[in-house]
């Protein structure tokens, strides 16, 4: 695509494809020179390698193709001292054109350029000389001078240049130099404005990387673009450092990439310039990384050569470094310079300027352990622990990629024996259960394995071989059997704060859930039960909202309660994402909304992959459930790229679920049934009848949908059979009104009567408004007299919150419209079939937005109600609302109608007034249509 980048000029896109995010700065950069209008001069800065050379190489391009001749030079270290060295790389083409010139102007350019032999010559009859020279060589058409590496330039031509800089409007000529930021130009003293290249922006860098190099999974990428920060060079010459193109695993990139040559050239040379108390207080810094001046000083003493922070100053003059005086802060000007510093640096001395932090670190136990961590060569168990410590504190702030290599460098320092097997252990739980490592994890297992006997009798041990079993082509049964036994043969004592049992019995219970089976959730209840002196609210809740809901989770309201209100300002990614886990069948996923987008946006950031994966698939759900479809469509695709990524083939059918029943729902109805397959053939051979389930209800929505009602029966009741709530089956829950809508159409009233009265028995109304709403409807459509069932209707439409499960909301509006109508009251079918049709209409569930138009013109309506003009201004229901009330109903008959309170309709009003442009209830005719009375 071409870009329109200078002007009225457009770039070719061979011009542009190297120049990503350069569109702005190019446009300035030719505004400023007055190229084509006259000529003038300006110094391009910028830090190395952010891009300065690229720009030049592009405006010089577009000046050639634009008829302008271009010269060019470039500084060259090594000629530095060389004087007139970079006149010579300019005016080298024309020795001929010398001769021109006027004899003292041709005799002194000459001698200047080397030449000819002569006494040195006077600088302005030089500069002078130039000037004359360009001016023949222009010969009226445009000239752009183009000198690249200004800093570089040999003082004798650089004082020419500026000379010529500050009068090349005179001979239409342009000027253009490029110096690296802060270094010694022809800017010194005012003498050419200075515009100043940026670093590309986040989108633009993202975009490069992304071209360059689209094999990088987004755990390397983004380490990538924090580390680059911007900097082309850096985007472009980094990713050589990263052991593979295909990493996946956190650990296996290096806490600092490696330069490359390239990088180390241009910035390490700045570093080495240094004197040397000055490249160890840079390392001091580099390694302490926080810039604290105070710890900075304090370990600056502890050192043995001796160095403070006057010697900073060398380091501020070369623009390396930087002081924040608002946070008493050392900044370096770019990560990379950091990286540098580290890197010249021998491994000596990076240990020793651990062990001075480790020692003025005392109240900062994690930054302690760490740092000791890195200036201890041998085992030692003291520092081991200390470093567990630090992980532990790591994993609760949600870094779990850091705990898991804090917990790999404390088995590293640990002595042989158990406990070093035990920390690589949890090292490989947190691999595989957080960050998305699972062949890092596997590699780590293989260690412990190799450095004790009873490895697999360890809790972390056993929790992450589980996960990696489900993730391979393991069954549950094996996952499940390694669990139980860790857990009930370890000697834990069932301590509630044993974190590696707590951890296990998480594990357990994923497994339980994925089998869907009473007896595999018998051990976790035993366990739980034991836990002294009380088991953790999640562990609890779990045990009654993701085992048994049906029966158990209504009682778990005040955990549930608990656990929210512990999701306020938490960094604790673990404690946010199970959180969700036990509020997915209490419907309560809506209060973790906020909670689980903060964790899935650390996750695209490059945080745990296992974490961002939990929140996807709770948004995803809770997407379904309120009306989000779209989005919970497009998070559905990444979560499926997520697993592939990572190699969560085991989690991979949650979002193919969501792929299903939203095509469903759309009445996309072969991918719905395909996708369901693809789950049931994943699902029956391992054991995880809970992903069958899943599949089913996609299925059934699928066959309500084509009108396929004996198809919907059966997928519904190989969920549950009819008439009961099968016992751990909890996605049971989501087909009661399926299963007694399709037992109801295929002449199975008795059946669809049996269910309803199990889910009574149940209590499972109690859980949450849209399960109350289900309850209700279901025992309306499976009674046979019309005057029993339709109060029983309104009793549903009317449950508090029932409104915030829209598709469910209308199809018990279309069933109570088809009722109505049914019972000969067409007119009062209209209110809620024509609601029913709007939401329907709103999310894009075609089958049932047919059924709804179908018995809307039964009712005798002639027109489908909808005007795409303004509907998609309101939500499905204030459309129905703003319907009404221009057809003439007061707030009160509108209530009746709609099964609301008049409070309600009113408060809607207030809030469609202002979406439409209008101030009154009058105005809603003309902004609607007639149409829509």
């Amino acid at each position: 695509m071409e870009c329109e980048v200078l002007g009225s000029e457009s770039y070719t896109p061979a011009t542009t494809s190297a120049l990503v995010g350069r569109d702005h700065d190019l446009r300035k950069v030719r505004d400023l020179l007055g190229l084509g209008s006259g000529g003038g001069a300006l110094l391009l800065s910028g830090d190395p390698g952010v891009g300065k050379t690229a720009v030049l190489d592009v405006i010089a391009e577009v000046a050639q193709a634009d008829g302008t001749r271009v010269l060019r030079a470039a500084g060259v270290e090594f000629e530095a001292h060389c004087s007139y060295s970079g006149l010579n790389q300019i005016l080298f083409p024309f020795h001929d054109a010398i001769g021109m010139l006027d004899a003292p102007f041709r005799h002194a350019l000459r001698v200047a350029l080397g030449f000819q032999g002569g006494s040195p010559p006077e600088r302005l009859v030089v500069s002078n000389a130039v000037l004359m020279l360009l001016q023949s060589v222009a010969a009226g058409d445009p000239l752009l001078l183009i000198v690249d590496d200004l800093h570089w330039i040999d003082r004798a031509s650089a004082a020419v240049l500026g000379f010529v800089a500050r009068r090349v409007r005179s001979i239409r000529t342009s000027f253009l130099a490029a110096s690296r930021t802060g270094a010694r130009s022809l800017h010194d003293g005012g003498a050419l404005p200075e515009y100043w290249l940026q670093p590309l922006d986040e989108e633009a860098a993202s975009h490069l990387v992304s071209t360059k190099f689209p094999e990088l999974v987004s755990s390397a990428r983004q380490r990538l673009l924090t580390l680059a920060h911007g900097n082309p060079l850096a985007l472009l010459e980094l990713p050589s450092a990263l052991p593979t193109m295909q990493v996946s695993d956190f650990d296996d990139l290096p806490t600092m990439l490696p330069l490359s040559q390239r990088l180390e050239n241009v910035f390490g040379s700045r570093i080495t310039e240094l004197p040397p108390p000055s490249q160890r207080l840079l390392l001091l810094a580099a390694l302490e990384g926080m810039g604290d001046l105070g710890v900075l000083q304090a370990a600056a003493r502890q050192a043995e050569d001796g160095y403070d922070l006057d010697d900073l100053a060398p380091a501020e003059r070369s623009q390396l470094v930087y002081i924040d005086e608002g946070a008493r802060r050392l900044r370096f000007r770019h990560p990379l310079i950091r990286s540098s510093v580290v890197e010249n640096a021998t491994s000596t001395e990076r240990r020793a300027v651990h062990s001075s932090l480790a020692q003025v670190l005392i109240d900062q136990p994690e930054r302690r352990a760490w740092h000791l961590g890195e200036a201890t060569l041998e085992p030692d168990e003291s520092v081991a622990a200390l470093l567990e410590q630090a992980a532990r504190i790591t994993l609760h702030r949600g870094d779990a990629v850091g705990a898991m290599r804090t917990l790999i460098r404390s088995a590293d320092l640990t002595p042989p024996g158990p406990d070093r097997s035990r920390r690589l252990a949890e090292a490989a739980y947190v691999g595989a259960e957080s960050t998305g490592a699972l062949p890092s994890a596997q590699r780590i297992l293989d260690n412990a394995r190799h450095t004790a006997r009873d490895t697999d009798s360890s809790l972390h041990s056993a929790a992450a071989t589980a996960l990696l079993i489900l993730n391979d082509d393991g069954d549950v049964e094996t996952a499940h059997r390694l669990l139980v036994c860790a857990i009930e043969t370890g000697d834990h004592g069932y301590q509630a704060d044993n974190n590696a049992l707590v951890d296990a019995l998480h594990a357990l219970a994923l497994v339980s859930f994925f089998g869907a089976r009473r007896d595999l959730w018998l051990p976790y209840y035993r366990a739980v039960e034991k836990l002294t002196p009380s088991a953790p609210a999640v562990l609890s809740a779990l045990g009654k909202t993701f085992s048994d809901p049906a029966r158990t989770a209504a009682s778990a309201s005040a955990e549930l309660d608990q656990l929210m209100a512990g999701l306020v300002n938490t960094t604790d990614l673990v404690h946010v994402t199970r959180t969700g886990t036990a509020a997915l069948y209490s419907d309560r996923l809506g209060d973790v909304r906020d909670s689980a987008w903060r964790v899935v946006r650390i996750g695209r950031d490059g945080g745990p992959a296992r974490r961002y994966l939990s929140g996807l698939i709770h948004l995803c759900l809770d997407g379904y459930l309120t009306g989000l479809w779209d989005e919970a469509a497009r998070l559905a695709k990444e979560g499926l790229q997520l697993c592939e990524t990572h190699g969560y083939r085991a989690f991979a059918w949650y979002f193919l679920y969501v792929q299903a029943i939203l095509a469903a729902a759309r009445g996309e109805t072969e991918t719905a049934r395909a996708t369901a397959e693809r789950i049931i053939q994943w699902a029956v051979p391992r054991g995880a009848t809970c992903a069958a389930h899943y599949a089913h209800h996609a299925a059934a929505v699928a066959a309500l949908g084509l009108g396929d009602y004996a198809d919907a029966y059966d997928r519904a009741c190989a969920v549950s059979p009819a008439g009961s709530l099968a016992s751990h089956a909890p996605h049971a829950l989501w087909l009661t009104m399926d299963l007694v809508e399709a037992a109801v159409r295929t002449d199975r009233q008795e059946q669809g009567a049996d269910h309803v009265r199990a889910m009574r028995e149940a209590g499972v109304a109690a859980i949450s408004s849209r399960h109350a709403l289900l309850t209700e409807a279901s025992a309306a459509l499976s009674t046979p007299d019309d005057e029993e069932a339709l109060p029983m209707f309104v009793k549903a439409l009317e449950v508090p919150g029932a409104e915030r499960w829209p598709f469910d909301f209308a199809r018990v509006q279309l069933a109570y419209g088809e009722r109505l109508r049914r019972a000969r009251a067409a007119m009062e079918s209209r209110g809620p079939l024509s609601a029913a049709l709007s939401t329907f209409s709103h999310l894009g569930a075609r089958p049932w937005a047919e059924r709804a138009e179908s018995e809307l013109r039964a009712s005798g309506t002639s027109k489908r109600r909808n005007n795409t003009s303004v509907v998609h201004k309101l939500t499905p229901q204030e459309t129905e609302i703003a319907r009404l009330a221009a057809s003439g109903l007061t707030n009160k008959q509108i209530a009746e109608r709609l099964f609301l309170s008049h409070r309600t309709v009113g408060a809607h009003l207030y809030q469609i007034y202002p979406k439409l442009g209008i101030s009154s209830r009058v105005m809603l005719r003309d902004v609607l249509g007639d149409d829509q009375a």
